[in-house]
């Protein structure tokens, strides 16, 4: 669970990015799932250019869902995904620490 601060640097570093992955008509499928993870799995904070139509922010949330990643925030037609690599020395997106304060208020918030 990333605090408002983490999501807030998150969103700033993903400002000039463009998006990695393009969901087309058909929607949120396994192999755009897989894609995204793959590309998770090596840029960690990705931007995702959604497809046209109805439920955008659902769309989003499907595939943050089935890659396992967070979904940080959707602007638009463009969602931005993060994941933390598994490996700690590949890791390339460094999160603010979160302080006393906003631990507590995350515990409260579950």
């Amino acid at each position: 669970m990333l605090t408002s601060k983490q999501r807030a640097h998150l969103r700033a570093a993903a400002h000039d990015k463009k998006p990695v992955v393009l969901i087309g008509h058909k929607g949120v499928t396994e192999a755009v799932v897989q894609e995204t993870g793959a590309a998770l799995l090596a840029h960690e904070l990705i931007k995702v250019r959604l497809g046209d139509g109805e439920g955008a922010r659902d769309e989003a949330r499907a595939l943050a869902d089935g890659a396992k990643a967070e979904l940080i925030a959707v602007v638009g037609r463009v969602a931005i995904l993060f994941r933390q690599h598994p490996n700690a020395d590949k890791r390339k997106v460094q999160l603010p620490a979160p302080k006393k304060k906003d631990l507590f208020e995350v515990a409260s918030d579950e």
